[in-house]
């Protein structure tokens, strides 16, 4: 079963990567959309729903390995960017800027990101990505609303 949360939480071990672990584990996921693409608002949300709680297992018990939210956990990245994608209007440039602005709000922690990861385990180790991925996917949605209103 460790080696399972560890293959799990690393994104079947992407997370060991030296470089951006993270930015790995949100990349994967959204490879896996680009591939599928169109991909029903349906089964994103599915997907979504369906991950959140194999990453908050997967993420606490690979703590016990890596430490408290370590770089090597990236699953948590793939749920986040899950979360963004299901926020999305269709098309490949929402996608990559929602990928951008995913990383860059998984970085900077707006509240309440910043609380959420003091969670205890893997709650902590999710929770801050999912409100990371769904301000990253709500400020795509405003951006391309106000582009249409111009």
């Amino acid at each position: 079963m460790d080696l399972l949360a560890r293959a799990l939480a690393t994104t079947l071990f992407t997370g060991l990567c030296p470089f951006a672990p993270g930015t790995v584990g949100a990349a994967v996921a959204v490879g896996v959309i680009w591939f599928m693409s169109p991909v029903p608002l349906a089964w994103l949300l599915g997907a979504t729903i369906a991950l959140f709680p194999v990453a908050v297992w997967a993420s606490g018990e690979a703590e016990h390995v890596y430490g408290h939210d370590a770089r090597k956990i990236n699953l948590d990245e793939v749920t986040g960017m899950l979360c963004t994608a299901a926020l999305l209007p269709p098309g490949t440039w929402p996608l990559w800027v929602g990928f951008g602005l995913f990383r860059l709000f998984d970085v900077l922690k707006p509240f309440p990101a910043n609380r959420a990861q003091s969670l205890p385990g893997g709650w902590g180790v999710v929770a801050d990505d999912v409100v990371a991925g769904v301000y990253a996917g709500l400020t795509v949605r405003l951006g391309v609303w106000a582009l249409n209103c111009l």
